[in-house]
C-alpha cells in the first residue's frame, strides 16, 4: 500500500497519534513517509498543527497541509466562516497521488469522521479515498458508544465500495472499564473489519525515542507492528467469565 487514509469515528480520538505511530513503523522499516493533512482546523497561522506532532513523534516525515482555518469546526464550516474555499476531494486525491510518486508511504489524516464535509459541495474524506482507490484505517475510542459509531463507519465504507483495513483503538485506558474490555471482542464484528491495534492513552506524551521504540507493540503485523489482537483481547477480558 502506498496510500492509507486515516479516518475516525469522531473527533479527538487519537487519529494524529495513530498516524504518528504508523509513520514511526514505516520509518523504522526504511520507508520514506509523507503525511497529508487536507484541512487543519482550530489552529492559527504560525502555530504547530497535527503535522508537527506527527513529525515530532514519528521521526523524519514530510508533511503537507492543504488548508488551515483558525476555528475548531468541521472543515467546510471553518472555511466558510473564514471566507475561504473549502478543500475539494479532487485536490486531496491529487496531492496524495503526487506525494505517492515521491514517497513509499503516504498517510492521509482526515478531520473528525469519515463523512465530515470538506467543502460546500459536500465533499468528504470518503470521496477522496474513492478517487484514490486507497484503503481506510478507522480510529475509534475504546468505551461505551464505540460499537455503534464503528458500525456506522463500516457501513458507510462498504456502501461506497471502499476497503476498510481495520480498526485501531486510538487511546486505550490504563484502567479500562467493563465496556472498553468487552469492546475489544465486539469491535471487529461491529465494524466488519479486524482490530489492528490499540495505542495506550498518554502515548503522545512519551519522549519521541520512547514513542518510536514502543510503537511496534501497538499495531498488528498488517500495519508493520507485532501487536496480537487475540492476546490483547484475552488479557482485556481476563479470567472473569462475567466479562465475556
Amino acid at each position: 500500500m502506498s496510500v492509507i487514509v486515516v479516518s475516525g469515528t469522531g473527533t479527538e480520538i487519537g487519529k494524529t497519534i495513530v498516524t504518528a505511530g504508523l509513520a514511526a513503523l514505516a520509518r523504522a522499516a526504511g520507508r520514506r513517509v509523507a503525511v497529508l493533512k487536507p484541512a487543519q482546523t482550530g489552529v492559527g497561522a504560525g502555530a504547530d498543527g497535527d503535522l508537527a506532532e506527527v513529525a515530532r513523534l514519528g521521526g523524519e516525515v514530510y508533511g503537507r497541509e492543504l488548508a488551515r482555518f483558525p476555528e475548531p469546526l468541521a472543515p467546510a464550516t471553518a472555511a466558510r466562516r473564514a471566507g475561504a474555499a473549502g478543500v475539494r476531494p479532487e485536490a486531496i486525491a491529487g496531492a496524495a497521488r503526487e506525494l505517492a510518486g515521491e514517497y513509499d508511504l503516504v498517510l492521509v489524516e482526515g478531520a473528525g469522521g469519515l463523512l465530515v464535509r470538506f467543502d460546500e459541495a459536500g465533499g468528504t474524506l470518503a470521496d477522496a479515498a474513492r478517487l484514490l482507490g486507497a484503503p481506510v484505517l478507522v480510529v475509534a475510542p475504546a468505551g461505551l458508544g464505540t460499537l455503534n459509531s464503528a458500525a456506522l463507519t463500516g457501513e458507510a465504507l462498504r456502501a461506497r465500495g471502499l476497503e476498510q483495513l481495520g480498526v485501531v483503538v486510538g487511546s486505550w485506558p490504563a484502567e479500562p472499564d467493563l465496556a472498553a474490555r468487552c469492546n475489544t471482542a465486539d469491535l471487529p464484528g461491529a465494524a466488519g473489519a479486524p482490530l489492528l491495534g490499540a495505542v495506550p492513552e498518554g502515548a503522545g506524551r512519551l519522549a519521541p525515542a520512547d514513542f518510536r521504540d514502543r510503537a511496534p507493540g501497538w499495531f498488528a503485523p498488517p500495519l508493520g507492528g507485532v501487536w496480537d489482537a487475540g492476546a490483547f483481547t484475552a488479557a482485556a477480558l481476563g479470567a472473569d467469565s462475567s466479562v465475556r
